[in-house]
């Protein structure tokens, strides 16, 4: 399955296709877009773990207390869901800069997605990179998501941040590498 956002952008290029057929190089080099473009977006359906789930593709390069970050590399899935189920309470987009995403940096243009359930107050936020232009969020305030729900997507790369509430601890650790749906944290 290809994210919604990512059908206009591989439509486009199919329909450049005929335009080239002429000029070879070019021709290949739109095929590799189209391709590479089919690979970026997908959005696979994932088995939903127990706890809190990881809700990006990539590889664990921050964890420090209850904040966990995950670094998605390019070929990475980079449609982000709920880690938990709850309601979306608040949700502030920060404009700022947009570093190269393996640089940490407070001052990078970011999305913060605040869910609230039971146990408390979990961040998701959604941070955009270099190459990154946009952060596409699916939520509004108000909404009430499930674990697993498909619930953003940062167009070309970046990271994602998860915050827990007390009660809960991480169970993977820096350098591991986690597919958005899997378990990350758990009640103590």
């Amino acid at each position: 399955m290809i994210e919604r956002t990512g059908l206009k952008l591989i439509a486009i290029e199919l329909l450049m296709l005929p335009l080239f057929f002429k000029f070879r190089i070019i021709l290949i080099l739109l095929t590799i877009a189209v391709i590479f473009t089919a690979m970026f977006f997908r959005d696979p359906e994932r088995e939903i773990g127990e706890g809190v789930i990881s809700p990006a593709d990539g590889k664990i390069d921050h964890l420090e207390g209850n904040r966990l970050e995950i670094f998605m590399r390019p070929f990475d899935c980079h449609v982000n869901r709920s880690p938990v189920d709850g309601i979306v309470k608040k949700i502030v987009l920060k404009k700022g800069s947009k570093p190269p995403a393996f640089i940490r940096s407070e001052k990078a243009m970011r999305n913060e997605i605040y869910i609230e359930n039971d146990d408390g107050m979990f961040k998701i936020t959604q941070v955009a990179g270099m190459f990154a232009r946009r952060i596409v969020c699916y939520v509004k305030e108000g909404d009430f998501v499930r674990k697993g729900q498909r619930i953003g997507m940062i167009r070309f790369g970046s990271r994602v941040i998860v915050e827990i509430p007390e009660g809960y601890r991480f169970v993977r650790r820096v350098g591991e590498t986690v597919k958005a749906g899997e378990t990350i944290a758990v009640k103590v």
